[in-house]
């Protein structure tokens, strides 16, 4: 059975913090509960580790750290908890120093008389502009509690799909290290080892065995050109698309790829969706909203489109016609959004087309993996297959000269 390491509050306001036993985090949470206590987090020992901390700066918080951290303050003030109180509970459970940190910051700011939202925005690019957007307008509503809890929600939502994402590429990934490595070996150790008969031969060799032969003596050669070329060339594109107008061309680019630009497309459309949906669920103005959403958006193409909507929208036209002036969108969610506009429930249908989206995401990833796996593999013993069968026409060469 999982064991599963708790923090919770005690009804004396007691910090708690242990380890149990049970089948899943769900039932930790419940018998927390039936003690009297609050619970505000549940995690499997030893899950904690993630190779991103190993990158990771001193001075930001991870997605995880930051959707955590936003979870257990909305479980201490659902409970009742004044927020001074939650956030010094908060700085006693964490076992990070720069959450503790963090949250100590915030905490002194609040203190001295400021908002929470004014807290975490004096932390620079720590928090993003959605999020302390959000926090405002929980405090303006009287409901910090439950925007906070749709932000755990939301943070939780868009990490799932981001690790949906990376987790279906980390097999093609390694499959595609392993090809390049198996070609390496051949290229540069294997063929050299056969370069010397083919030299005493004298004779003229196959063209398939001197393309190779050619092809294995630039990489024993020139290896470091090769690595210096790659090295250039990926600066070259990082020197790109931190340039915006390079950046807004190269977008374009990846839009109007086959499959690349269908799943770019409902990644971004998931992203505007959710990213609006939530805030106007906490009673931000469309406009602002609209705003916010397309910084929270990647790709600036798209990021365009939006902002060109909303102009359209101050003017009085409806979010779905200034959504459609462009063909990036996809029909569908367009029709569901102008469904919202017509019912008086856009902010329940943007968060409906959020969910479609990355449904389709998944699949749509899944399908390709599908494919890309077998034609990698199919491509890899094509490649190897070239390589032997040189050889083999150069051995057969010399044995039909000898004889």
């Amino acid at each position: 059975m999982p064991l599963f390491e708790y923090k919770a509050v005690s009804p004396s306001g007691e910090t708690l913090t242990g380890e149990m036993e049970a089948p899943s985090p769900e039932l930790v949470i419940a018998q927390l509960q039936e003690a009297g206590n609050i619970p505000v987090s549940a995690k499997e020992v030893g899950s904690g580790f993630r190779i991103e901390t190993l990158f990771r700066g001193k001075r930001g918080l991870s997605q995880r750290e930051i959707g955590d951290l936003t979870q257990q303050l909305s479980t201490l003030l659902g409970a009742g908890l004044p927020l001074d109180r939650s956030l010094g509970i908060l700085i006693d459970l964490s076992d990070n120093d720069r959450v503790r940190d963090l949250v100590q910051k915030v905490r002194d700011h609040v203190r001295e008389g400021g908002s929470l939202s004014e807290g975490l925005e004096a932390r620079h690019g720590v928090f993003s502009r959605f999020y302390i957007n959000m926090v405002r307008a929980g405090e303006i509503g009287g409901s910090l509690d439950q925007t906070l809890a749709r932000m755990s929600e939301y943070l939780e939502r868009a990490k799932e799909l981001k690790d949906s994402v990376v987790s279906a590429m980390i097999y093609p990934a390694l499959l595609m290290v392993m090809a390049i490595a198996s070609l390496l070996l051949l290229m540069v150790y294997v063929i050299p080892q056969f370069t010397p008969m083919f030299e005493d031969f004298g004779g003229e060799l196959p063209l398939l065995t001197r393309i190779v032969v050619g092809a294995g003596d630039v990489l024993q050669n020139f290896w470091w050109g090769l690595i210096g070329l790659t090295v250039i060339l990926v600066i070259w594109f990082r020197s790109q698309m931190a340039r915006p107008a390079s950046r807004l061309v190269w977008d374009g680019r990846f839009l109007r790829m086959k499959f690349v630009g269908d799943i770019i497309g409902k990644i971004e459309t998931a992203r505007l969706s959710r990213t609006t949906g939530t805030l106007l669920v906490n009673g931000v103005p469309l406009l602002s909203a609209l705003s916010i959403a397309k910084n929270v958006m990647t790709n600036t193409v798209l990021s365009e489109d939006v902002a060109q909507a909303a102009k359209q929208v101050k003017t009085g036209a409806p979010l779905a016609r200034a959504l459609s002036q462009n063909e990036h969108f996809p029909r569908l969610a367009l029709q569901m959004i102008n469904v919202g506009e017509e019912t008086g429930k856009l902010d329940e249908m943007l968060l409906k087309v959020a969910d479609t989206y990355d449904r389709e995401v998944r699949v749509t990833i899944d399908r390709l993996m599908s494919m890309l796996v077998p034609a990698m593999t199919l491509g890899l013993a094509f490649l190897i297959g070239l390589i032997v069968m040189s050889v083999l026409m150069a051995i057969l060469s010399i044995n039909d000269m000898v004889g």
